[in-house]
C-alpha cells in the first residue's frame, strides 16, 4: 500500500496547529512520518501539556483539523537563516533545541497563511486540500528525542489519505496486522501469559502448548551448533557486581540492569548478558592454542530492565531466554570464527523461514565516550576486520554508526516483521576488549603467552522475541515439526468412546506425537471449531464406525475432507512429514 509522505508529514503539521489553536499553553514538539517511527504509515506529532488528552480528544482535534482544512490556507515553504528561526521559536524550547541541531544556517519551514509556523522541508504538497480523509489512531507518550534522560511527552499519531479507496485498503491492512498480532493469536492458542499483579510486567509464563514449540526450537538450535564445533555449558543467572565491572556492563549497560542485591558480603546482580560467566568458563584452566577456536553455547536466562512503557508481549520482556555463543580465538582464527557464525545463523533462519532482510555493520561513534569504551586504535581494528569479512564473502551491507555494542562492532541481520517492526533478528558481534579486560590467554605453538579474541553471536536471537515474529509471520499456523499441539484427539461421545480415544493418545505418545484429548462436554461441530482456532494440524475423530472397524478419521488444518487409516499408519505418516521438514 503506498501512502503519500509528503500528504502525512502536511496533515501532521495540521494536527499540531490544530491542537495549538485548543490548547494556548502547548509547546510543540516534533513531526516524524513513516518508516521514521518504525511503522511505514502515517505521522506522529509529539507536544508537552500538561493537560492528558486520550482517544475521546480525537472527534474534537479531528474538527479543528476539518476546519482549517476549510480555510484553505496559503502553503508556503520557506529558507530561513538560524538566527532568524531561534527568534520565531523563541518560546519553544524542544524547537530551538532541533535548530541548534542543524549542521548549516539554513532552516527550512512551512507557514499556513500568517497563522502557524513550523520547521518543515520543501513539500509537494501546495494545498491542504489535497488531505481527503483523516485517521487520528494512537495516543501515548515519546521521550524528547527517544532518550529515556528526556522528558516523556504526549505523541499522537494518524494517516492521511488521498483517496476514500486508500481508507479501504489501510483498513484491510490494519485487520490483518491485528490478525497478525501474537498478543491476539496467543488468545486461541494458550501459548504464554504475563500476570502483571502478582509476577510483574515483562516476566512471562510458558504454557504447556509455548514450553512444547519452545521446547522443539531450543532442541534444533542445540543440535545445530553441537554439529558445527560448540560445546553446551550452564552458567549461574547472577555474579558479582566485580564481574561486570570487570567486563563493563557496570558502566555502559548499568540503565538495562536491574538493581543488585545483598547476598551475605556480596553485592549479587542479575545477569543482562552471559559473555562474562562464559570468558570465567574459558578462564577453568589454562588453555594452549590447540584448544582453540574455544566454542561454547548456553540456552540462558537473562534479565534486563526494560521500560513499562517499552513492554510489548513477547517481543520486549524483562525476563529472556537467549541460545548465546562465544567463540575464542586467535587472530588468524576470526575468519572462521565469524563464518562458522554466519552459516549457523543462515541454515536456522531459512528453517524457520524467517531469513534476514538486510545486514547493518554496526559502528562505534568515536564522539560518543559514554556509550563505547575508549579505544580508537582497537575499534578501527575490529571494524575492517568485519567489513574485509563481509566484502570477502560477498555480502552486502550497509554501515551504522553508533550502533555498536560498548565492547565492539556488529554483524547486525534485520528483519521486518509482518507488523511493521525493524528487529534485529540475529548477530555477529567481534570484541578485542572483554579478552584484554578479563586477561584471557593462550600458550601458542612457541610456548608463549597470547592474547585471543572473542566472537559473540545469537543463532535466533531472544526466544521470545522469535517466538513473537515466528507467530506473527505465519498467523500461528506452524509447520508439523513445531507445533505445539499435533493432534487433537475428538471423541463423538464421550461415554461410548472415551476408552477408545485413551488408547489412541498413548500410541500416539509412545511415538513422541503431541497430542490433545478433548473431553470437554461440548458439541462435536465447536469441538472440531476449537481445533481449527487453535490450529491445530491434525484432528481424529472418533464414533462407532471407528471402533467398529478399528481404525481412525482423521482431518487436516483448514480441509473439510477426512481420512481413513489405521493408527500405525497415521503415525507413519506424521512421522515421515516430520523428518522431511
Amino acid at each position: 500500500m503506498n501512502i503519500n509522505k509528503d500528504l502525512n508529514k502536511i496533515c501532521g503539521i495540521l494536527l499540531a496547529k490544530a491542537i495549538s489553536d485548543m490548547y494556548p499553553t502547548i509547546i510543540l514538539g516534533n513531526i516524524q512520518v513513516g518508516d521514521e517511527i518504525n511503522n511505514e504509515y502515517g505521522f506522529t506529532y509529539s507536544f508537552d501539556l500538561e493537560e492528558r488528552l486520550n482517544h475521546q480528544s480525537f472527534g474534537k482535534i479531528q474538527k479543528q483539523m476539518q476546519k482549517n482544512i476549510d480555510r484553505n490556507y496559503k502553503i508556503e515553504y520557506l529558507s530561513i537563516s538560524k538566527s532568524q528561526a531561534l527568534k520565531i521559536f523563541k518560546n519553544n524550547k524542544y524547537k530551538i533545541e532541533l535548530i541548534n541541531d542543524f549542521s548549516t544556517d539554513k532552516v527550512d519551514i512551512v507557514k499556513f497563511g500568517d497563522d502557524y509556523t513550523d520547521i518543515c522541508e520543501q513539500l509537494s504538497i501546495m494545498k491542504l486540500s489535497a488531505i481527503k480523509e483523516i485517521k487520528l489512531n494512537n495516543i501515548g507518550g515519546v521521550y524528547w528525542k527517544h532518550s529515556s534522560k528526556n522528558k516523556q511527552l504526549q505523541a499522537i499519531s494518524g494517516v492521511a489519505f488521498e483517496s476514500k479507496e486508500q481508507v479501504k485498503d489501510y483498513e484491510d491492512e490494519i485487520k490483518d496486522r491485528q490478525e497478525r498480532d501474537h498478543r491476539y493469536i496467543n488468545k486461541n492458542m494458550e501459548l504464554f501469559f504475563i500476570n502483571d499483579t502478582m509476577a510483574g510486567p515483562g516476566l512471562p509464563f510458558w504454557l504447556p502448548n509455548g514450553a512444547a514449540t519452545k521446547y522443539v526450537i531450543d532442541e534444533y538450535v542445540h543440535r545445530l551448533l553441537v554439529r558445527n564445533g560448540y560445546q553446551y555449558v550452564q552458567t549461574p543467572v547472577l555474579g558479582k557486581k566485580e564481574l561486570y565491572e570487570t567486563s563493563g556492563h557496570w558502566f555502559h549497560y548499568r540503565e538495562n540492569m536491574f538493581a543488585p542485591c545483598q547476598v551475605d558480603n556480596d553485592v549479587e546482580v542479575l545477569r543482562p548478558m552471559t559473555c562474562p560467566h562464559h570468558l570465567l568458563v574459558y578462564q577453568f584452566k589454562p588453555r594452549s592454542y590447540r584448544e582453540l577456536p574455544f566454542r561454547v553455547f548456553e540456552d540462558a536466562i537473562l534479565h534486563r530492565y526494560e521500560s513499562s512503557g517499552s513492554l510489548i508481549g513477547l517481543e520486549r520482556v524483562r525476563q529472556l531466554r537467549l541460545i548465546d555463543t562465544h567463540v575464542v580465538c586467535a587472530l588468524d582464527q576470526i575468519k572462521d570464527a565469524v563464518g562458522t557464525a554466519y552459516k549457523v545463523i543462515e541454515e536456522a533462519s531459512k528453517k524457520f523461514n524467517l531469513e534476514p532482510q538486510w545486514i547493518d555493520l554496526s559502528l562505534h561513534d568515536p564522539k560518543n565516550k559514554e556509550k563505547f569504551f575508549d579505544g580508537e586504535e582497537t575499534w578501527q581494528k575490529a571494524e575492517n576486520l568485519l567489513r574485509n569479512l563481509l566484502d570477502e564473502m560477498k555480502i552486502k551491507y550497509k554501515e551504522e554508526v553508533g550502533e555498536a555494542a560498548f565492547y565492539g562492532p556488529k554483524i547486525d541481520m534485520q528483519l521486518k516483521t509482518p507488523l511493521g517492526h525493524v528487529i534485529t533478528a540475529y548477530t555477529i558481534q567481534l570484541d578485542f576488549l572483554l579478552p584484554e579486560r578479563f586477561q584471557l590467554e593462550y600458550i601458542d605453538d612457541n610456548g608463549k603467552k597470547q592474547r585471543p579474541v572473542l566472537v559473540h553471536a545469537s543463532v535466533i536471537g531472544t526466544l521470545e522475541r522469535f517466538m513473537a515474529t515466528l507467530l506473527e509471520k505465519n498467523k500461528g499456523i506452524f509447520p508439523l515439526w513445531l507445533a505445539p499441539i499435533q493432534v487433537e484427539i475428538i471423541p463423538i461421545d464421550n461415554e461410548k468412546h472415551n476408552k477408545k480415544c485413551l488408547e489412541i493418545k498413548q500410541a500416539l505418545l509412545n511415538n513422541d506425537i503431541r497430542v490433545h484429548f478433548d473431553i470437554r462436554i461440548e458439541r462435536l461441530s465447536k469441538k472440531i471449531r476449537d481445533a481449527q482456532i487453535a490450529k491445530i494440524p491434525y484432528q481424529i475423530i472418533i464414533g462407532d464406525d471407528e471402533i467398529n472397524s478399528a481404525t481412525i478419521s482423521y482431518r487436516e488444518y483448514g480441509k473439510e475432507e477426512s481420512h481413513k487409516s489405521t493408527v500405525n499408519d497415521f503415525v507413519k505418516l506424521v512421522k515421515t512429514i516430520v523428518n522431511n521438514n
